[in-house]
């Protein structure tokens, strides 16, 4: 066994852990905003905080979800040569692809967003809407927090396909 299973293991299950966590809140966008809904065409009461929560809850399941969709090699690719290619190729591309532009993009992401988050944390933001949700600050810290969780997804599959260019696979 490679020295580096361990380290893509231990990255792969706490990608699929919060992955499958994360998945519940689409169950939960689809009730709140029925009920929504329902209060504001059937009672005619109408809830900011709660149409807001929609969006928190919809930014932090496509925010966080990135690093799962990319263990699972669900993010979008121009295929029509890459299906083509034998596993060792696509093991260098995805290698180089990580290594060129993924990782360095994760880095970039987490800095240009540290001092925007941090900012928003210092006044601790809250909505403009009256009756809005007053934790703007936590909405805004999912960008370094994405730019984490997908490096280190990022650094996984890095490792993975490293890997199966050292072993030799054909």
């Amino acid at each position: 066994m490679s020295p580096l299973r361990p380290i893509i293991r231990a990255i792969d299950n706490f990608t699929d852990y919060s992955g499958r966590a994360l998945a519940w809140l689409a169950v939960a966008m689809a009730l709140l905003t029925t009920l929504v809904v329902l209060l504001r065409y059937g009672l005619n009461m109408g809830s900011i905080a709660a149409q807001e929560a929609i969006t928190y809850m919809h930014g932090t399941l496509f925010t966080l979800g990135a690093a799962y969709t990319l263990r699972h090699d669900g993010h979008v690719r121009v295929d029509i040569f890459y299906r083509r290619f034998t596993p060792r190729t696509r093991a260098w591309i995805n290698s180089l692809g990580g290594i060129v532009f993924l990782l360095p993009l994760c880095v970039f992401l987490c800095g240009v967003s540290w001092n925007y988050v941090a900012e928003s944390w210092s006044i601790r933001e809250s909505s403009p809407e009256p009756g809005g949700i007053p934790a703007v600050f936590l909405l805004k810290s999912l960008l370094p927090l994405m730019a984490a969780t997908l490096f280190l997804q990022a650094l996984a599959e890095t490792l993975r396909n490293t890997e199966l260019l050292l072993r030799g696979d054909r």
